[in-house]
Protein backbone atom coordinates (compact mmCIF):
# COMPACT_ATOMS: atom_id res chain seq x y z
CA UNK A 1 0.00 0.00 0.00
CA UNK A 2 1.62 3.32 -1.00
CA UNK A 3 2.38 6.07 1.51
CA UNK A 4 1.65 3.93 4.58
CA UNK A 5 3.92 3.72 7.62
CA UNK A 6 3.32 1.57 10.70
CA UNK A 7 4.68 1.84 14.21
CA UNK A 8 4.36 -1.02 16.68
CA UNK A 9 3.19 -0.01 20.15
CA UNK A 10 4.69 -2.18 22.91
CA UNK A 11 3.72 -2.22 26.58
CA UNK A 12 6.13 -3.94 28.98
CA UNK A 13 7.92 -5.36 25.93
CA UNK A 14 4.81 -6.89 24.36
CA UNK A 15 3.27 -5.57 21.15
CA UNK A 16 -0.30 -4.53 21.89
CA UNK A 17 -1.24 -2.42 18.89
CA UNK A 18 -0.18 -0.21 16.00
CA UNK A 19 -0.11 3.41 14.93
CA UNK A 20 -0.63 3.65 11.18
CA UNK A 21 0.03 6.74 9.09
CA UNK A 22 -1.87 6.89 5.80
CA UNK A 23 -2.17 9.43 2.98
CA UNK A 24 -2.86 12.98 4.07
CA UNK A 25 -0.80 12.60 7.27
CA UNK A 26 -3.73 10.87 9.01
CA UNK A 27 -2.88 8.56 11.91
CA UNK A 28 -4.96 5.66 13.23
CA UNK A 29 -4.44 3.64 16.41
CA UNK A 30 -5.68 0.06 16.85
CA UNK A 31 -5.13 -2.64 19.45
CA UNK A 32 -4.17 -6.08 18.14
CA UNK A 33 -6.47 -9.06 18.60
CA UNK A 34 -4.24 -10.81 21.15
CA UNK A 35 -4.36 -7.80 23.49
CA UNK A 36 -8.12 -7.42 23.07
CA UNK A 37 -8.71 -11.10 23.86
CA UNK A 38 -6.44 -11.22 26.92
CA UNK A 39 -8.48 -10.91 30.17
CA UNK A 40 -5.23 -10.30 32.10
CA UNK A 41 -3.94 -7.60 29.76
CA UNK A 42 -1.87 -4.79 31.29
CA UNK A 43 -3.49 -1.36 31.32
CA UNK A 44 -2.35 1.10 28.68
CA UNK A 45 -4.45 3.95 30.08
CA UNK A 46 -7.80 4.82 31.60
CA UNK A 47 -8.79 6.64 28.41
CA UNK A 48 -8.96 3.24 26.72
CA UNK A 49 -11.64 2.00 29.15
CA UNK A 50 -15.33 2.81 28.88
CA UNK A 51 -17.55 3.74 31.84
CA UNK A 52 -18.11 0.08 32.63
CA UNK A 53 -14.37 -0.64 32.63
CA UNK A 54 -14.41 -2.55 29.32
CA UNK A 55 -11.73 -1.99 26.70
CA UNK A 56 -12.49 0.59 24.01
CA UNK A 57 -11.39 -0.52 20.56
CA UNK A 58 -12.79 2.04 18.10
CA UNK A 59 -10.80 5.26 17.67
CA UNK A 60 -11.20 7.90 14.95
CA UNK A 61 -8.19 8.92 12.86
CA UNK A 62 -6.42 12.20 13.63
CA UNK A 63 -4.72 14.65 11.28
CA UNK A 64 -0.96 15.45 11.53
CA UNK A 65 -0.95 14.96 15.29
CA UNK A 66 -0.97 11.63 17.11
CA UNK A 67 -3.98 10.52 19.17
CA UNK A 68 -3.87 12.38 22.51
CA UNK A 69 -2.47 9.51 24.60
CA UNK A 70 0.56 9.23 22.33
CA UNK A 71 0.91 12.96 21.71
CA UNK A 72 1.33 13.39 25.45
CA UNK A 73 4.36 11.09 25.41
CA UNK A 74 6.24 13.71 23.40
CA UNK A 75 7.99 16.82 24.73
CA UNK A 76 6.74 20.36 24.25
CA UNK A 77 8.31 23.73 23.58
CA UNK A 78 12.12 24.08 23.58
CA UNK A 79 12.76 20.40 24.31
CA UNK A 80 10.58 19.33 21.37
CA UNK A 81 12.28 21.76 19.01
CA UNK A 82 15.72 20.63 20.17
CA UNK A 83 14.99 16.91 19.65
CA UNK A 84 13.04 17.41 16.42
CA UNK A 85 15.86 19.41 14.89
CA UNK A 86 18.36 16.63 15.66
CA UNK A 87 15.97 14.08 14.15
CA UNK A 88 15.41 16.07 10.97
CA UNK A 89 11.66 16.12 11.58
CA UNK A 90 9.23 19.02 11.57
CA UNK A 91 8.30 19.42 15.23
CA UNK A 92 4.56 19.23 14.50
CA UNK A 93 4.72 15.96 12.53
CA UNK A 94 4.22 13.86 15.60
CA UNK A 95 4.12 10.43 13.96
CA UNK A 96 7.71 10.80 12.77
CA UNK A 97 8.84 12.48 15.97
CA UNK A 98 7.55 9.45 17.87
CA UNK A 99 9.30 7.22 15.31
CA UNK A 100 12.56 8.95 16.24
CA UNK A 101 12.08 9.10 20.03
CA UNK A 102 10.00 6.01 20.76
CA UNK A 103 12.72 3.79 22.23
CA UNK A 104 12.68 5.58 25.58
CA UNK A 105 9.30 7.08 26.47
CA UNK A 106 7.64 7.90 29.79
CA UNK A 107 6.27 4.78 31.45
CA UNK A 108 6.42 1.26 30.01
CA UNK A 109 5.44 2.13 26.43
CA UNK A 110 7.92 1.82 23.58
CA UNK A 111 7.25 2.52 19.92
CA UNK A 112 9.28 1.04 17.06
CA UNK A 113 8.86 0.98 13.26
CA UNK A 114 7.22 -2.22 12.06
CA UNK A 115 9.43 -2.47 8.98
CA UNK A 116 12.84 -1.74 10.48
CA UNK A 117 14.82 1.38 11.26
CA UNK A 118 15.17 2.79 7.72
CA UNK A 119 14.26 6.48 7.93
CA UNK A 120 11.30 7.16 5.58
CA UNK A 121 11.76 9.96 3.03
CA UNK A 122 8.25 11.25 3.77
CA UNK A 123 9.44 12.15 7.28
CA UNK A 124 11.08 15.26 5.88
CA UNK A 125 9.15 18.51 6.10
CA UNK A 126 7.05 19.32 2.99
CA UNK A 127 9.56 21.79 1.54
CA UNK A 128 12.65 19.81 2.51
CA UNK A 129 13.95 22.48 4.87
CA UNK A 130 14.89 19.89 7.47
CA UNK A 131 18.11 17.92 7.31
CA UNK A 132 18.40 14.11 7.62
CA UNK A 133 18.74 12.69 11.14
CA UNK A 134 22.03 13.29 12.86
CA UNK A 135 24.08 10.15 13.44
CA UNK A 136 24.22 10.92 17.18
CA UNK A 137 20.59 12.01 17.53
CA UNK A 138 19.00 11.56 20.93
CA UNK A 139 16.37 8.81 21.01
CA UNK A 140 14.45 9.60 24.19
CA UNK A 141 11.34 11.57 25.10
CA UNK A 142 10.36 13.29 28.32
CA UNK A 143 7.07 15.13 28.62
CA UNK A 144 7.12 18.82 29.44
CA UNK A 145 8.55 22.10 28.18
CA UNK A 146 11.75 22.56 30.17
CA UNK A 147 15.07 21.42 28.67
CA UNK A 148 15.89 18.15 30.42
CA UNK A 149 17.74 14.91 29.80
CA UNK A 150 17.59 11.35 31.05
CA UNK A 151 20.82 10.48 32.87
CA UNK A 152 22.48 7.45 34.42
CA UNK A 153 23.70 7.63 38.01
CA UNK A 154 27.15 6.13 38.46
CA UNK A 155 27.97 3.55 41.14
CA UNK A 156 30.39 6.03 42.73
CA UNK A 157 28.21 9.06 42.23
CA UNK A 158 28.07 11.42 39.32
CA UNK A 159 25.69 11.55 36.38
CA UNK A 160 26.12 10.79 32.71
CA UNK A 161 23.74 11.54 29.85
CA UNK A 162 24.02 8.52 27.50
CA UNK A 163 25.08 9.34 23.93
CA UNK A 164 21.66 8.27 22.63
CA UNK A 165 19.78 9.68 25.62
CA UNK A 166 18.30 6.22 26.19
CA UNK A 167 18.30 4.26 29.43
CA UNK A 168 18.59 6.82 32.20
CA UNK A 169 17.27 6.33 35.73
CA UNK A 170 17.26 10.04 36.64
CA UNK A 171 16.06 13.26 35.00
CA UNK A 172 18.39 16.24 34.82
CA UNK A 173 16.58 19.57 34.45
CA UNK A 174 18.71 22.49 33.31
CA UNK A 175 18.32 26.11 34.40
CA UNK A 176 15.79 28.33 32.67
CA UNK A 177 16.82 31.12 30.32
CA UNK A 178 13.77 33.12 31.47
CA UNK A 179 13.69 32.69 35.26
CA UNK A 180 16.65 32.69 37.65
CA UNK A 181 17.10 29.92 40.18
CA UNK A 182 14.48 27.43 38.96
CA UNK A 183 16.60 24.35 39.85
CA UNK A 184 17.19 25.72 43.36
CA UNK A 185 13.48 26.55 43.63
CA UNK A 186 12.31 23.08 42.58
CA UNK A 187 14.84 21.30 44.77
CA UNK A 188 13.74 23.36 47.80
CA UNK A 189 10.02 22.76 47.19
CA UNK A 190 10.51 19.01 46.72
CA UNK A 191 12.62 18.82 49.89
CA UNK A 192 9.90 20.64 51.82
CA UNK A 193 7.33 18.16 50.50
CA UNK A 194 9.55 15.28 51.55
CA UNK A 195 10.05 16.75 55.02
CA UNK A 196 6.31 16.79 55.67
CA UNK A 197 5.98 13.16 54.61
CA UNK A 198 4.73 13.34 51.04
CA UNK A 199 5.54 10.71 48.40
CA UNK A 200 8.61 12.28 46.78
CA UNK A 201 11.33 10.59 44.68
CA UNK A 202 14.99 11.17 45.53
CA UNK A 203 16.12 14.62 44.42
CA UNK A 204 19.43 16.41 44.21
CA UNK A 205 20.98 19.72 43.17
CA UNK A 206 24.25 19.31 41.27
CA UNK A 207 26.84 21.39 39.48
CA UNK A 208 26.18 21.36 35.74
CA UNK A 209 29.87 20.93 35.06
CA UNK A 210 29.79 17.64 36.98
CA UNK A 211 27.33 16.08 34.52
CA UNK A 212 29.05 14.13 31.75
CA UNK A 213 27.65 13.87 28.25
CA UNK A 214 25.38 16.91 28.07
CA UNK A 215 24.90 17.37 24.33
CA UNK A 216 26.04 20.36 22.35
CA UNK A 217 23.43 23.09 22.24
CA UNK A 218 22.11 22.44 25.75
CA UNK A 219 22.08 25.94 27.18
CA UNK A 220 23.78 26.64 30.50
CA UNK A 221 22.01 29.57 32.13
CA UNK A 222 23.17 28.90 35.68
CA UNK A 223 25.56 26.78 37.68
CA UNK A 224 23.15 24.18 39.09
CA UNK A 225 20.85 21.50 37.67
CA UNK A 226 17.94 19.80 39.40
CA UNK A 227 17.99 16.00 39.44
CA UNK A 228 15.04 13.72 40.24
CA UNK A 229 14.88 9.96 40.31
CA UNK A 230 12.71 8.42 37.57
CA UNK A 231 9.91 6.59 39.34
CA UNK A 232 8.91 4.97 36.04
CA UNK A 233 12.26 3.11 35.94
CA UNK A 234 12.93 0.09 38.17
CA UNK A 235 16.15 -1.47 39.47
CA UNK A 236 17.61 -3.86 36.93
CA UNK A 237 16.25 -1.97 33.94
CA UNK A 238 12.52 -2.65 34.31
CA UNK A 239 9.82 -0.06 33.73
CA UNK A 240 6.75 0.97 35.70
CA UNK A 241 3.90 2.19 33.56
CA UNK A 242 2.56 5.70 34.17
CA UNK A 243 0.14 8.12 32.55
CA UNK A 244 -0.55 11.78 33.23
CA UNK A 245 -4.03 13.24 33.54
CA UNK A 246 -3.97 14.79 30.08
CA UNK A 247 -3.68 11.19 28.85
CA UNK A 248 -6.41 10.05 31.26
CA UNK A 249 -8.85 12.64 29.90
CA UNK A 250 -7.76 12.28 26.27
CA UNK A 251 -6.76 15.92 25.81
CA UNK A 252 -3.78 17.37 23.96
CA UNK A 253 -0.93 19.08 25.84
CA UNK A 254 -2.11 22.50 24.57
CA UNK A 255 -5.29 21.97 26.60
CA UNK A 256 -3.59 20.95 29.87
CA UNK A 257 -4.71 24.19 31.56
CA UNK A 258 -8.34 24.27 30.49
CA UNK A 259 -10.02 20.94 29.76
CA UNK A 260 -10.61 19.77 33.34
CA UNK A 261 -10.41 20.95 36.95
CA UNK A 262 -9.24 19.44 40.21
CA UNK A 263 -12.65 17.99 40.92
CA UNK A 264 -12.29 15.85 37.77
CA UNK A 265 -8.82 14.71 38.84
CA UNK A 266 -10.17 13.95 42.31
CA UNK A 267 -13.03 11.84 40.94
CA UNK A 268 -10.59 9.62 39.06
CA UNK A 269 -8.31 9.21 42.06
CA UNK A 270 -11.28 8.38 44.28
CA UNK A 271 -12.61 5.82 41.79
CA UNK A 272 -9.29 4.16 40.93
CA UNK A 273 -7.13 4.63 44.01
CA UNK A 274 -7.22 4.09 47.76
CA UNK A 275 -8.04 6.25 50.77
CA UNK A 276 -4.30 6.91 51.05
CA UNK A 277 -4.30 8.22 47.47
CA UNK A 278 -7.14 10.61 48.32
CA UNK A 279 -5.26 11.97 51.32
CA UNK A 280 -2.06 12.34 49.28
CA UNK A 281 -4.02 14.20 46.60
CA UNK A 282 -5.36 16.67 49.19
CA UNK A 283 -1.89 17.09 50.68
CA UNK A 284 -0.45 17.98 47.28
CA UNK A 285 -3.30 20.34 46.52
CA UNK A 286 -2.77 22.10 49.85
CA UNK A 287 1.03 22.13 49.64
CA UNK A 288 1.09 23.63 46.14
CA UNK A 289 -1.34 26.32 47.26
CA UNK A 290 0.89 27.20 50.21
CA UNK A 291 4.00 27.54 48.02
CA UNK A 292 2.12 29.38 45.26
CA UNK A 293 2.59 26.86 42.46
CA UNK A 294 0.48 28.06 39.54
CA UNK A 295 1.67 25.32 37.18
CA UNK A 296 -0.05 22.18 38.53
CA UNK A 297 -1.80 21.48 35.24
CA UNK A 298 -3.07 18.10 34.02
CA UNK A 299 0.37 16.87 33.01
CA UNK A 300 1.75 17.48 36.50
CA UNK A 301 -0.53 14.87 38.05
CA UNK A 302 0.03 11.21 37.13
CA UNK A 303 -1.09 7.67 37.85
CA UNK A 304 1.26 4.71 38.19
CA UNK A 305 0.50 1.03 37.53
CA UNK A 306 2.81 -0.76 39.94
CA UNK A 307 1.29 -4.18 39.17
CA UNK A 308 0.71 -3.37 35.50
CA UNK A 309 -3.06 -3.13 35.84
CA UNK A 310 -4.18 -1.14 38.91
CA UNK A 311 -3.89 2.64 39.05
CA UNK A 312 -2.67 4.62 42.04
CA UNK A 313 -1.40 8.17 42.46
CA UNK A 314 2.18 8.42 41.18
CA UNK A 315 4.92 10.08 43.25
CA UNK A 316 5.11 13.87 43.27
CA UNK A 317 7.03 15.94 40.73
CA UNK A 318 7.30 19.46 39.27
CA UNK A 319 6.72 21.37 42.51
CA UNK A 320 7.89 24.94 41.88
CA UNK A 321 6.85 28.22 43.51
CA UNK A 322 5.73 30.27 40.51
CA UNK A 323 4.57 33.33 42.47
CA UNK A 324 8.24 34.31 42.75
CA UNK A 325 8.28 34.87 38.98
CA UNK A 326 4.65 35.74 38.22
CA UNK A 327 3.17 38.11 40.82
CA UNK A 328 -0.54 37.51 41.22
CA UNK A 329 -0.31 34.00 39.76
CA UNK A 330 -3.20 31.61 40.37
CA UNK A 331 -3.60 27.85 40.54
CA UNK A 332 -3.43 26.21 37.11
CA UNK A 333 -6.89 24.60 37.32
CA UNK A 334 -10.04 25.33 39.27
CA UNK A 335 -9.97 23.84 42.75
CA UNK A 336 -13.72 23.44 42.46
CA UNK A 337 -15.09 26.90 41.54
CA UNK A 338 -12.03 29.15 41.67
CA UNK A 339 -8.32 29.26 40.77
CA UNK A 340 -7.43 31.97 43.30
CA UNK A 341 -4.99 30.76 45.95
CA UNK A 342 -6.86 32.81 48.55
CA UNK A 343 -10.10 30.99 47.64
CA UNK A 344 -8.63 27.72 48.93
CA UNK A 345 -10.58 27.65 52.18
CA UNK A 346 -12.80 25.15 53.94
CA UNK A 347 -15.85 26.22 51.95
CA UNK A 348 -14.04 25.57 48.66
CA UNK A 349 -12.79 22.23 50.00
CA UNK A 350 -16.33 21.27 51.03
CA UNK A 351 -17.60 22.13 47.56
CA UNK A 352 -14.81 20.06 46.00
CA UNK A 353 -15.67 17.16 48.28
CA UNK A 354 -19.32 17.17 47.26
CA UNK A 355 -18.64 17.51 43.53
CA UNK A 356 -15.94 14.82 43.53
CA UNK A 357 -17.74 12.45 45.94
CA UNK A 358 -14.96 12.63 48.52
CA UNK A 359 -15.46 12.37 52.29
CA UNK A 360 -15.54 16.02 53.38
CA UNK A 361 -14.12 15.38 56.85
CA UNK A 362 -11.12 13.55 55.41
CA UNK A 363 -10.49 16.33 52.91
CA UNK A 364 -10.73 19.20 55.39
CA UNK A 365 -8.80 17.42 58.15
CA UNK A 366 -6.02 16.48 55.72
CA UNK A 367 -5.77 20.05 54.41
CA UNK A 368 -5.57 21.43 57.95
CA UNK A 369 -2.89 18.91 58.96
CA UNK A 370 -0.86 19.60 55.83
CA UNK A 371 -0.98 23.35 56.40
CA UNK A 372 0.13 22.93 60.03
CA UNK A 373 2.95 20.57 59.03
CA UNK A 374 4.09 22.89 56.27
CA UNK A 375 4.14 26.01 58.42
CA UNK A 376 6.26 24.27 61.05
CA UNK A 377 8.79 22.96 58.53
CA UNK A 378 8.79 26.22 56.57
CA UNK A 379 9.66 28.37 59.57
CA UNK A 380 12.49 25.99 60.47
CA UNK A 381 13.96 25.34 57.01
CA UNK A 382 13.28 28.36 54.77
CA UNK A 383 16.62 30.00 55.51
CA UNK A 384 18.57 26.76 55.07
CA UNK A 385 17.29 25.59 51.70
CA UNK A 386 19.00 26.84 48.51
CA UNK A 387 16.05 28.77 47.09
CA UNK A 388 16.77 32.38 46.13
CA UNK A 389 15.59 35.11 48.48
CA UNK A 390 12.85 36.26 46.09
CA UNK A 391 11.25 32.80 46.30
CA UNK A 392 11.28 32.79 50.10
CA UNK A 393 9.87 36.31 50.26
CA UNK A 394 7.12 35.57 47.71
CA UNK A 395 5.95 32.53 49.68
CA UNK A 396 5.94 34.48 52.94
CA UNK A 397 3.85 37.19 51.29
CA UNK A 398 1.43 34.63 49.90
CA UNK A 399 1.01 32.79 53.20
CA UNK A 400 -0.23 35.97 54.86
CA UNK A 401 -3.19 35.99 52.43
CA UNK A 402 -4.26 32.33 52.66
CA UNK A 403 -7.14 31.28 54.92
CA UNK A 404 -5.77 27.73 55.12
CA UNK A 405 -2.49 29.09 56.56
CA UNK A 406 -4.19 31.40 59.05
CA UNK A 407 -6.52 28.68 60.32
Amino acid sequence: MPDVSILNVDLHGRTIGTLTRVAGDRVLFAFNEAYIADPERPTLGLFFKDQAGALRTDFPPVQTKLPPFFSNLLPEGPLRRYLADAAGVHSEREFFLLWALGRDLPGAVTVTPADGEAWPPEAMAPHGERHPPQSNMLRFSLAGVQLKFSAVAGARGGLTVPASGVGGDAIVKLPSSDFAGVPENEYSMMRLADLIGMDVPRVDLVDIDAIDGLPDGAGRFGGKAFVIERFDRLPGGGRAHIEDFAQVFGVYPDDKYRKAGMRSVARVIAAEGTDADIREFVRRLTFNTLIGNGDMHLKNWSLIYRDGRTASLAPAYDFVSTVAYIPGDRFALNYSRSKDFAAFDEDELSHLSVKASLPAKTVIDTARETAADFLGVWSREKHHLPMFANVRDAIDDLLSTLPIARS
